[in-house]
């Protein structure tokens, strides 16, 4: 049973989470893959806004997108972006990634091997992964911009919008388990993490939600 100091916990992580970026002009902007279609929404948004003149979906399939994407997360993002007006010819996909750092590399690649400058990128991604993405890409693409995006969701609203808190809750803890390990493996930049956030993530583990958090030693 999820307590409500279970919640409040949740919502200090969910909100460090969030970059809490203004969204402005940009080269691209790339949409990471996942279960949650409403990125190619929100990506399609920023193009209709004029904020990009070209778009990036990128992701393979996983365990957990495997059945309702068939063809892949990127394939499916295009497909999305396209029925809400988006112009196939203002669309780029990479198949291939399965992780995060994945999809900023192959992305990369993509964009160079099609001749496109970047100097900046509109990053893409579900609420609570907007930070690990993007210590991600300043990691592997320092010399760009990155300014983050999602849906504009509370986190109430994603808890009703999932219909699992136990499983919301317990992302939130593995996407924050992930920004206090990556760097010391070169995975991503380092961020300072306040204390409050912490606190939250040492009592939700005690508590239990521990299903997406990766062994350590």
């Amino acid at each position: 049973m999820t307590s409500q100091q279970d919640l409040t916990d949740a919502q200090i992580i969910w909100d460090y989470h969030q970059m809490h970026h203004d969204p402005r002009p940009c080269s691209v902007a790339i949409g990471l893959g996942s279960h949650d279609l409403s990125v190619a929404d929100v990506t399609a948004d920023l193009y209709h806004q004029g904020l990009v003149p070209l778009v990036v979906f990128t992701g393979a399939t996983s365990p957990t997108t495997q059945a309702i994407m068939p063809r892949g997360e990127a394939v499916h993002y295009r497909e999305r972006a396209v029925e809400l007006g988006v112009p196939n010819s203002a669309v780029l996909v990479e198949p291939q990634a399965r992780n995060t750092g994945d999809n900023i590399r192959f992305s990369r690649e993509l964009l160079d091997k099609a001749g496109v400058k970047v100097s900046s990128v509109l990053l893409v991604s579900k609420p609570y992964e907007e930070r690990r993405a993007y210590a991600t890409a300043r990691k592997l693409w320092p010399e760009v911009d990155i300014v983050s995006a999602s849906t504009a969701q509370t986190f109430d609203e994603y808890l009703i919008s999932i219909g699992d808190d136990r499983k919301v809750i317990a992302m939130l803890v593995g996407a924050l388990q992930r920004l206090l390990i990556y760097p010391q493996q070169g995975f991503t930049i380092s961020q300072p993490v306040p204390a409050e956030a912490l606190n939250a993530y040492e009592r939700l583990v005690s508590r239990g939600y521990t299903s997406r958090l990766i062994p350590t030693d």
